[in-house]
Order: structure tokens, then sequence, then C-alpha cells
């Protein structure tokens, strides 16, 4: 009945090589968010994105704000 609250744990990230994306299928719609090194180009998944409170989740996780930028 009641549920208890999930503790966010922060987590940091190289923010000189790596720049927060969220990767989104065409043909199903799945959206998975992570980063992606600038120099390579290499994708890192993180945690699949469901909902708007997932993909909140994931900004407070990394302190992120504003828009994260979507790649098909």
């Amino acid at each position: 009945m009641f549920q208890k609250k999930k503790k966010i744990i922060k987590c940091s990230y190289d923010r000189e090589h790596l720049t927060p994306v969220i990767r989104c299928s065409i043909c199903n719609g799945e959206q998975v968010a992570g980063f992606k090194d600038i120099r390579s180009g290499k994708f890192q998944d993180v945690m699949l994105i469901r909902s708007e409170k997932d993909l909140q989740e994931f900004k407070d996780r990394y302190d992120l704000s504003g828009n994260i930028p979507k790649e098909y």
C-alpha cells in the first residue's frame, strides 16, 4: 500500500569528454538515456526511459538541467 521513496544516488561523469544523450528507436519508440563520447562517438547506455519520471530520475542522478538532445 505504501511504497518507500527511492533514494537517488548522485553520480558523476566526465563532463569534458562525455555529453548526455537520449537515444530513441524509430520503429518502436524505445528510449535509452546515456552518454556519448565526444571524441569517438561511442554511446554508453545508463538507463531505460519509460516515462517522464524515469527521465527526471536520470537528470537528478547526474545533476543535469534543461533539455537533453535526442538521437535517432
